[in-house]
């Protein structure tokens, strides 16, 4: 069997679900889940690269879940996204 890092993203996320195959997954938890724009940033940037960006926003649901951090390339506080200043917005 190969490993999970050498399979195509399908068989990783069907392996491992889709948050083994986010840009965040080594991340520590309190920089996904920053309410701060410079704490979060390194997620925020990690979003732009992220195959499963799709995905993290309809899992989390940010807007109906009242969340805290970085989901789908955006900040949120109290599911609420926020003007950020220094990181462009990954596309959803």
């Amino acid at each position: 069997m190969a490993s999970a890092s050498t399979l195509p993203l399908p068989e990783v996320l069907e392996f491992f679900g889709w948050r083994a195959a986010a840009a965040c997954a080594g991340l520590p938890p309190q920089v996904i889940f920053s309410k701060r724009e410079e704490e979060a940033r390194p997620a925020l940037t990690a979003c732009g690269r992220c195959p499963v960006v799709r995905r993290c926003e309809e899992s989390v649901a940010p807007a109906e879940s009242f969340f805290d951090g970085v989901s789908a390339g955006r900040l949120w506080r109290n599911g609420r996204p926020v003007d950020l200043k220094g990181v462009r917005r990954a596309a959803a």
